[in-house]
């Protein structure tokens, strides 16, 4: 098992950067700001041929008692539950902080090795500015600069000494699924339901979740990826950079998914800020479950009315699922597993080109496409070019002629004939190379003139 190495500290001191640092990712957000980590953040770090896990937590707190200080010194406090060694950063240009010493107190209660990681001190006396912080009495400080990598290596090879190296562990391809939508429909409370614990913090005000948070975890013995996204909301009302910035991680988790989970609200209409985020999904070819949240308090005219709403404004997610759920409940949640899972089956799918071809010859025996002017195109044959989404290639002749309704046509066929549930499928064409028309050229450039051929040649050279 790789060891997982825990960052702690007070806000702003440089966990996020140094996470980002040990992972050579970008994964965290980073900005001078304090207090903009909030979740867990996990990632995959190595140091020579020692892999390790590092976890990114939020500005440490240990005094509030209330608010969302509060819900985010409760994560930490679960991360150093779940550490095998714990780094505890600190500011060198600050000095130590009465805050800092609480932490440590609180630190030295765990049974966790803790290694203290004196940060920002690039230009500085390593020897004096680390001279502070023996008082809280954590062993020797190590001086580092997480924005320039200085001291970087010799931390972490100091954490992970005490431990045995890992074994490589094999890739292990498994569904990746992104909770997406709006703020506050009850994405991270749908997380947490679905994990059975409180793995990331819900709080009744939108944009809580700022940045994107990934998690492994097993389920009936299989093992998926679940990343807790940012709600999207319009663009005209996005002024914050901080939630730029996460807009942008929600995107990308959206594009680093094999099936993305679109959470409504039952009591909310459908907005056009919905449609947009599904419109983005289809874009990016990710399979996708709709999940309407917070059906146990939405009155019998809300659930006809949004029932209606998805009915006029999301027609065009026909291929997908739609699962109506309480998140807080922990109702209709299990039944979301099977949709993800079949979806995930679809978008991964591998389908022979004899398989693929006797649809498409099947779906001409039904309906030609039509002619253009006194052109028919003709498709030949059709094969796989890729998944997630499936993408089918047809091959043939004046294919530039198919119009955009044969073309829906052909997707609904593969998708319907192959049960394709929960997956958008895209068709390309391509143009067939004519043999004979290649054949006749060589047989013209034979019949050249000889001096003009000895010209052509002599230019050549």
């Amino acid at each position: 098992m790789k060891p997982t190495v825990v960052l702690v500290g007070r806000p702003n001191v440089g966990k996020s950067t140094l996470f980002n640092r040990l992972t050579k990712t970008r994964d965290a957000l980073v900005a001078d700001l304090p207090g903009l980590t909030r979740d867990r953040h996990y990632g995959h770090g190595r140091v020579g041929s020692r892999p390790y896990l590092v976890v990114d937590t939020g500005g440490f707190e240990p005094v509030v008692d209330e608010g969302i200080m509060f819900e985010m010194a409760r994560q930490t406090l679960q991360a150093i539950d779940e550490a095998d060694a714990v780094v505890f950063i600190v500011d060198g240009r600050v000095g130590i902080t009465p805050q800092d010493k609480i932490i440590a107190n609180r630190l030295r209660q765990s049974d966790r090795p803790v290694c203290v990681a004196v940060n920002k001190v690039e230009g500085m006396n390593e020897n004096v500015v680390t001279a502070d912080f023996h008082e809280l009495g954590l062993g020797e400080p190590v001086a580092i600069s997480a924005a320039h990598g200085e001291g970087v290596r010799h931390l972490i090879n100091d954490v992970l000494a005490h431990f045995p190296e890992a074994e490589e562990e094999p890739e292990d391809k498994h569904p990746k699924f992104a909770v997406v939508g709006r703020p506050n429909v009850g994405k991270s409370t749908l997380v947490n339901a679905i994990l059975g614990e409180e793995r990331v913090i819900a709080f009744d005000a939108p944009g809580t979740t700022r940045d994107s948070i990934y998690i492994g975890f097993e389920r009936n013995g299989h093992n998926y990826t679940i990343i807790d996204t940012a709600g999207v909301r319009r663009r005209s009302k996005v002024d914050d950079a901080i939630e730029k910035f996460s807009v942008i991680k929600t995107m990308k988790a959206i594009e680093d998914a094999n099936v993305a989970v679109l959470v409504l609200d039952a009591t909310q209409d459908v907005s056009d800020q919905d449609a947009r985020v599904a419109g983005f999904v289809l874009e990016t070819g990710r399979a996708l479950v709709v999940a309407i949240n917070k059906w146990e308090v939405a009155t019998e005219e809300q659930r006809d009315r949004i029932k209606r709403e998805i009915a006029r404004k999301l027609a065009f997610l026909d291929f997908a699922k739609f699962h109506y759920i309480s998140a807080l409940q922990g109702k209709g949640v299990g039944d979301l597993f099977a949709s993800i899972d079949q979806a995930y089956a679809a978008a991964m799918i591998k389908i022979p080109t004899p398989k693929l071809t006797r649809v498409l010859q099947l779906a001409l025996e039904r309906q030609q496409p039509p002619l253009s002017g006194r052109i028919r195109p003709k498709l030949r044959y059709a094969h796989q070019g890729g998944s997630n989404p499936p993408v089918v290639v047809v091959h043939g002749n004046a294919l530039e002629n198919v119009p955009a309704s044969y073309w829906r046509y052909l997707e609904h066929t593969f998708m319907k004939l192959f049960k394709l549930q929960g997956t958008p499928l895209r068709v390309q064409f391509k143009k067939s190379e004519n043999p004979f028309e290649a054949k006749a050229e060589k047989e013209r450039a034979k019949r050249v003139h000889p001096g003009r051929r000895k010209q052509a040649n002599a230019a050549k050279g």
